[in-house]
């Protein structure tokens, strides 16, 4: 059972921001497509600004800083559960890539809280700038975060067996809990992998239509980028949901004071090294009959 955990922050966040786009959509064309004073002359397709500029601000308002701050909270939950051990923890380098995500993640709250109140038809020139304050923040802040993932990625990895490993108790695999967040990592480092790329490419896009003044493509454009954005909200419950699997905090039995990752990868190298030490007392005989305890790179 997941019951309610830290997962839930970018389900909510998600959905809001889904279901603003899906209500802005849908009420500009169920009432006629209609042509607002905020648009060009040659434009037939709206903005997202558009829209949220006239009758439905409040709900862009209201969707947007929900959906920002339950992001937030998303975030700041992935930190707190890396530095209290639930979730793959952190290093002192890591640690400092984390703040850094957090703080370009706050730029672009700020920028898309700043767009919802600035609207494009009384506040044009501070509105594109909170644009690109909301999609250059946040696409900085994923950055950081595969970045984060990835060195997370590399020193959860098992060494590369060599001759000397034979002869050594390092670990060469990893523990089903290890493999599982080894996993995990890179599912959500290639989702937002994926996220920073397409946004790149869209928003270079959208900012060349909207220079060449070809406003009805930059209008589907940024559509898309919005819905795209929706994607990579959701990717962090991939991030969040093993820690429904902590949710006690430290992992039950012997090992309480460690996590559960850090319990299964205690007790194998326990049995490793009880195994060797087994192998290091076996008795050889020697060609005159007598016996000899051989070391553990004599049974190999």
């Amino acid at each position: 059972m997941w019951g309610v955990s830290y997962w839930v922050f970018p389900v909510i966040s998600g959905l809001t921001w889904l279901g603003m786009l899906l209500g802005l959509l849908i009420h500009w064309t169920s009432t006629g497509k209609p042509h607002y004073p905020s648009m060009a002359d040659n434009q037939t397709i709206a903005y997202i600004s558009d829209v949220g500029a006239e009758s439905l601000k409040p709900l862009f308002i209201a969707g947007s800083c929900v959906t920002t701050v339950f992001l937030d909270l998303a975030f700041i939950s992935d930190v707190f559960l890396r530095n209290r051990g639930r979730l793959e923890s952190l290093t002192g380098s890591g640690r400092i890539v984390s703040w850094l995500s957090l703080l370009f993640a706050a730029i672009g709250t700020a920028g898309l809280i700043l767009l919802s109140i600035f609207d494009t038809l009384h506040h044009h020139k501070l509105h594109d700038v909170f644009l690109l304050l909301f999609i250059a923040g946040y696409v900085i802040s994923a950055v950081f975060i595969c970045w984060e993932y990835q060195r997370l990625g590399i020193r959860m990895s098992p060494p590369i067996p060599t001759q000397n490993h034979t002869q050594t108790n390092i670990k060469l695999t990893l523990s089903p809990t290890e493999f599982r967040q080894h996993r995990i990592l890179r599912i959500s480092f290639w989702l937002k992998l994926v996220f920073i790329l397409l946004e790149v490419i869209l928003a270079i896009a959208f900012g060349s239509c909207n220079f060449k003044e070809k406003y009805n493509a930059a209008a589907v454009l940024e559509w898309t980028i919005a819905f795209v954005f929706t994607f990579y909200v959701f990717s962090f419950f991939v991030d969040l949901i093993p820690a429904v699997r902590t949710r006690h905090g430290r992992a039950k039995g012997p090992m309480g004071g460690q996590t559960e990752m850090e319990a299964e990868a205690g007790a194998q190298g326990r049995n490793t090294a009880d195994s060797e030490r087994t192998l290091g007392m076996n008795d050889l005989e020697t060609s005159n009959g007598g016996k000899r305890h051989a070391g553990l790179a004599n049974n190999f």
